[in-house]
């Protein structure tokens, strides 16, 4: 696939690139994008949730009433889960959510999502650019040059730029990476992809069969 190269001003520059078909041309495999975001998600979970059990609640030990002849069931502790305040039967205790996912399986996925957005027209290539200076009114310009304001972006940079990336972080719908940090999640997250002239080689090295 062929895309004209676009200006920071959104108008075509004159030169164009070739999309390599093996990242961008391939059928979705949309089970693998399935794990790979699942995989993501489980990694942002802190798993610090923990609820005290019988042993762990604080209270006497003592029996609360005789065995027999009261007319109830018997009971020999307050901290019995059947009473109010007494501990929680199997709750939750902190855990690792991680859960092992191959290199191979997080490239497929990801080629999978770039070839999605591929067909539908969803990448532009951008000329490399910068900012003098953060400021938020500079990357406004650049989505509106584009005509992306009302869409979910994701800026795909050759490498982290402080002045671009603290100039679009706070505008809603829209994140800004580099190559090294791209992920499946967001991929699938964003409506549209802008990716610099530069980042393409680099995401063509990364995502490339290893003989």
């Amino acid at each position: 696939m062929e895309l004209s190269v676009l200006n920071i001003e959104g108008k075509e520059s004159g030169k164009k690139v070739t999309l390599p078909e093996e990242i961008f041309g391939i059928e979705p495999n949309e089970h693998v994008v399935y794990l790979d975001v699942k995989h993501y998600l489980a990694n942002q979970r802190q798993g610090t949730h923990k609820a005290k059990e019988r042993a762990e609640v604080s209270y006497s030990t003592r029996k609360i009433k005789r065995q027999k002849g009261t007319g109830g069931a018997r009971a020999g502790s307050i901290k019995s889960p059947v009473f109010v305040g007494g501990g929680r039967i199997f709750g939750p205790r902190p855990r690792d959510y991680d859960f092992k996912l191959n290199k191979k399986v997080k490239d497929l996925a990801r080629k999978s999502v770039l070839s999605a957005r591929a067909k539908e027209d969803a990448i532009a290539v951008l000329e490399p650019f910068t900012f003098e200076q953060p400021k938020t009114k500079s990357y406004l310009s650049l989505l509106n040059a584009l005509s992306l304001n009302d869409k979910k972006t994701l800026l795909i940079l050759d490498s982290y730029d402080k002045n671009v990336y603290l100039s679009g972080r706070n505008i809603p719908k829209t994140k800004i990476t580099s190559v090294d940090s791209v992920n499946t999640y967001d991929l699938i997250n964003a409506e549209r992809l802008i990716i610099t002239e530069t980042a393409l080689p680099k995401i063509e090295t990364l995502l490339s069969e290893k003989s």
